[in-house]
């Protein structure tokens, strides 16, 4: 079984139509959440999501967006209710079996505090050892990784709306997962709302400089 997985959107609906596009024939579409923004919502993404049929859970932006801070944006005479009411039944965890193997779906981490945000190499990978899982799919971090924990396979597609990862050069992306082999392949891809960035002017870490990703300060709450 082939699994299309896509996170981090953003509200960037030109962003998730290319990554439909590279994914190319799936059995199904994965999102990891944060599908809008906490205050703005999109009646396209959220759209196109239902109309694929998406396995779809929650983040933090929809957490505030579906909350008393997210009223106004929910009560805009442009905003769907119907679409608002589909995105608001997602769930925020999602734990079902492909090709006789376990699937976990979460958006920042399985454990409290679930906003964590686990980079590549963070320490707090190896603690996913210990979730019964043969593949846990995450986001919120924006930075694509295959990595394991344990019998488990950790697979962040990377942001399909807002890129953030300089190892990519700042570009968008998204996976396929073969459950059946293991095998994940990444598309990287232009963000179609954003200028091209350079590669070349794109800061690398020094010799010996501190290697673990860690995000800057107070960005939980838009991250």
């Amino acid at each position: 079984m082939k699994l299309g997985l896509v996170a981090d959107i953003h509200g960037n609906i030109e962003g998730l139509r290319i990554a439909l596009d590279k994914l190319g024939p799936i059995d199904e579409l994965v999102c990891a959440g944060d599908a809008v923004y906490q205050f703005r919502f999109s009646n396209d993404v959220i759209g196109l999501l239902r109309e694929r049929g998406a396995r779809y859970i929650l983040g933090n932006h929809e957490r505030v967006l579906l909350g008393p801070w997210g009223d106004r944006v929910r009560a805009n005479e442009k905003v769907d209710r119907a679409l608002v009411d589909y995105m608001a039944a997602r769930p925020y965890h999602d734990e079902t079996r492909v090709s006789g193997k376990k699937l976990v779906v979460v958006h920042g981490s399985p454990f409290d505090p679930h906003d964590e945000y686990l980079y590549p190499n963070s320490p707090n990978l190896r603690k996913l050892a210990a979730i019964d899982a043969d593949y846990i799919v995450l986001g919120h971090t924006h930075y694509h990784m295959a990595e394991r924990a344990g019998r488990a396979l950790v697979i962040n597609p990377g942001s399909a709306g807002e890129p953030r990862d300089h190892r990519n050069g700042f570009r968008l992306s998204c996976a396929v997962l073969d459950t059946e082999s293991g095998d994940v392949q990444f598309h990287h891809f232009d963000d179609p709302t954003r200028p091209p960035v350079d590669p070349a002017i794109v800061p690398q870490p020094s010799t010996g400089a501190l290697r673990e990703y860690r995000p800057p300060e107070n960005t939980a709450w838009w991250s």
